[in-house]
């Protein structure tokens, strides 16, 4: 080969050869990959909320009652806990209307047993026994209360009512739209529950508290159907005593004309 078909050859190499890209093209080109990935991540998490919210409620939401006379008779009401206070101080809503709930439950004769769930993650912090305190309060008897200090979140308060507690029928005592989710969850269980509805939070509360529910019906279908998780402990089986349907009656509170408040 001549000098002179070498350099045609190598002129020809040059020629085909792209141009190498620059930095700031590269980082333009890596921007527009991740623009992509997150539109399409955002469009399938606003999918998997749209579903998981549909499924839970078509699941659920003919078991919630909001009448009192209407709401059948279980041995047990399962009262999810949330905090006492609010975080600047005061009452919370959430809880004192579920407990407003409970014991209109309660004094109806509609349950006899009243199982508190909630947090008691660290010695400074016990929903359980603040929920136990503010019943007394309202006239609950005592030996008509008990705790469960390991009900960390709704799917470990569920579990733990069947498995710790042997409740294969229960009530559940919360807002409707947090009701909704431990229906759903019961259901996956074979646990027979309906729910009883607390009176609701109208404002920015409410607002925060939506979010939050539908981000956590998703995480309650993956704890379901992909992680099939296990509550966080499963203590010795301990069960709440069953009363015959020929004693129920009689043994019932006595009905009360307390109202709602």
């Amino acid at each position: 080969m001549s000098f002179q078909d070498c350099g045609a050859e190598r002129n020809k190499e040059a020629v085909s050869r792209p141009p190498a890209t620059t930095a700031p093209e590269r980082a333009a080109r890596l921007l527009r990959a991740a623009s992509y990935v997150a539109r399409y991540s955002l469009l399938l998490f606003i999918v998997l909320v749209f579903y998981a919210n549909t499924v839970v409620e078509q699941h659920a939401r003919a078991f919630v009652y909001d009448s009192l006379n209407e709401v059948p008779y279980n041995d047990v009401g399962l009262l999810l806990g949330t905090a006492r206070y609010q975080p600047g101080g005061g009452m919370n809503p959430y809880f004192s209307h579920r407990i407003d709930a409970a014991v209109d439950l309660f004094d109806a004769g509609k349950v006899r047993y009243i199982l508190a769930s909630g947090d008691n993650r660290h010695a400074s912090y016990n929903e359980p026994a603040a929920m136990r305190e503010e019943l007394i309060k309202r006239g609950v008897p005592v030996e008509s209360i008990y705790l469960d200090h390991a009900g960390f979140n709704t799917y470990d308060s569920m579990l733990r009512a069947q498995r710790v507690y042997g409740q294969s029928q229960i009530t559940v005592i919360s807002q409707a739209f947090h009701a909704e989710r431990a229906l759903y969850i019961a259901d996956h269980f074979q646990i027979e529950a309906v729910a009883y509805r607390a009176r609701d939070v109208n404002g920015v509360a409410s607002l925060r508290m939506t979010v939050r529910e539908y981000l956590s019906r998703v995480k309650v279908l993956i704890d379901i159907h992909v992680l099939r998780r296990r509550p966080h402990f499963n203590n010795e089986f301990q069960p709440i005593p069953r009363q015959s349907d020929s004693h129920r009656q009689r043994e019932l509170p006595v009905p009360t004309a307390r109202a709602r408040q």
